[in-house]
């Protein structure tokens, strides 16, 4: 702990009769308490398979330990059906075997809920109650008309956006040209600022274009539609970045209910694919992939089935099935080269990849269990991204130094992490902070390590859910 952070040095906070290395190994101690996480009881199923594999391979434990830098003692009593392994040793394990995720299926995986879809909403019948505070926190409500006009709620402003009629479509089209280049530069502004900031401007203006598109003749009021539901879609990922993944659906579906009233119905596949995005941080393989396959119609824009075949091998990686994950990566490559033609809409997914089925490759090995294939593959990939790609370059970065733990190289690991901290406490993602929970507990196993007690305490407070 520096003295930045507690105005005091080490030396007035050690306890009488304690050395500052004891005080460190305390503070460590409570870190690595913080890291722990409930699992399920030990099963003697991965154990023994795992036993039988390694034995197979003619491998001794003390090679094993060499290969996916765990302890003997550790492996042993996986073994012995004595410690339930943790998802990354088992993957870990499992390509150092050759498995194929046979021995990943053997994990007992934590037990979650489906996404539920939520129920799709009318665009004009439908009133939105936003409540902003100097001091946090502030609050959205959507309430149907009767409910609204039942709560009856005293204002110090009211106003009609209706009053003016028909609205000509030369200002129609100027308001589309200056809200899509506002989308643009909202975008950039996400890539460095936490969604808490963001949020009540995009609902804004996500409500205004609602709004104006019933002024408006019908092909302007279809850009309007079509925009807004980029604007609903990007609230419901910046939703996502809280942790709240109920809103983070309602978000979407509105997002598919704007655009199905301005007659586009391909942003319903692109929704899976979101949805999917909720599946793979839950570590649920199978419904990642189920869903993303669902959004790989023919009928759908190349693009949003590349973005699906991309969520379909991270899918595929979670499971330990490399050929179908590398498989599923040639097909998005393949249709993300194509153009959408016909849309002069903003463009789904990220904006701030140069090469993303290149990244997504680096993501997809860590889960593989290749922490080096992975290292080097994301070491190629963060060269090419913007240094103003914040949001990016912490996701992206935290994977990394992940890899790089997983492959051993715990040093390297903790100054690619250090460097990333402030970026990760800047833009407040709790995707990300679900990385940074792996990679704090792959350190923590390395104590010992000076550059791990130098980084340990922050680590520990930036990975808890709480300061997003």
């Amino acid at each position: 702990m520096s003295e930045k952070e507690t105005g005091n040095s080490i030396d007035r906070l050690v306890r009488p009769g304690q050395t500052a290395a004891r005080y460190v190994q305390r503070r460590l101690g409570r870190w690595r308490e913080g890291l722990e996480v409930s699992v399920p009881q030990p099963s003697t199923g991965f154990g023994e398979e795992l036993r039988k594999r390694r034995l197979e391979a003619g491998l001794s434990l003390t090679a094993l330990s060499g290969s996916v830098h765990y302890s003997k003692a550790q492996l042993s009593k996986v073994e012995r059906g004595l410690k339930t392994p943790s998802r990354d040793l088992g993957r870990l394990c499992d390509a150092a075997l050759g498995a194929g995720g046979a021995l990943l299926s053997l994990l007992v995986p934590e037990t979650t809920d489906p996404p539920v879809d939520p129920a799709p909403g009318f665009v004009h019948e439908e009133d939105w109650i936003m409540q902003l505070s100097p001091d946090g926190p502030n609050t959205f409500q959507p309430l149907s008309r009767r409910d609204a006009l039942g709560a009856g709620a005293a204002s110090l402003l009211a106003w009609r956006s209706d009053s003016a009629g028909p609205a000509s479509p030369a200002a129609g089209a100027e308001m589309v040209e200056a809200s899509r280049s506002l989308f643009t530069h909202y975008r950039r502004l996400g890539q460095t600022v936490a969604p808490g900031l963001l949020l009540p401007v995009l609902i804004a203006q996500t409500h205004t274009l609602r709004e104006l598109s019933a002024h408006y003749d019908s092909g302007t009021r279809r850009h309007l539609l079509a925009l807004g539901s980029r604007y609903a879609e990007y609230v419901g990922w910046l939703v996502q970045e809280t942790g709240d993944e109920r809103a983070a659906l309602w978000w979407t579906q509105r997002a598919v209910d704007l655009a199905a009233a301005g007659g586009d119905r391909a942003l319903a596949g692109y929704a899976l694919v979101r949805r999917a995005l909720i599946t793979l941080y839950r570590d649920d393989a199978e419904q990642t992939v189920a869903l993303a396959r669902r959004a790989q119609s023919r009928a759908l824009p190349p693009r949003i089935r590349g973005l699906a075949a991309q969520r379909e091998a991270q899918g595929h990686a979670l499971a330990g099935d490399r050929r179908s994950c590398l498989d599923a990566l040639d097909r998005a490559r393949a249709l993300l080269s194509l153009r959408d033609e016909g849309t002069d809409e903003p463009v789904i997914g990220t904006m701030h990849l140069p090469d993303p089925v290149g990244m997504v490759t680096g993501w997809c090995l860590v889960d593989l269990g290749q922490p080096r294939e992975a290292s080097e593959e994301l070491d190629r990939q963060l060269a090419l991204v913007g240094g103003d790609a914040v949001r990016t370059q912490v996701r992206y970065g935290v994977r990394r130094a992940l890899a790089y733990a997983s492959a051993g190289e715990i040093d390297h690991a903790c100054d690619l992490a250090a460097p990333l901290l402030d970026g990760v406490e800047a833009v407040g993602s709790a995707t990300v902070t679900t990385d940074l929970r792996r990679l704090a507990r792959a350190l923590a196993r390395h104590a010992n390590h000076s550059s791990v007690r130098q980084l340990g305490p922050r680590l520990g407070t930036l990975s808890r859910p709480s300061t997003i």
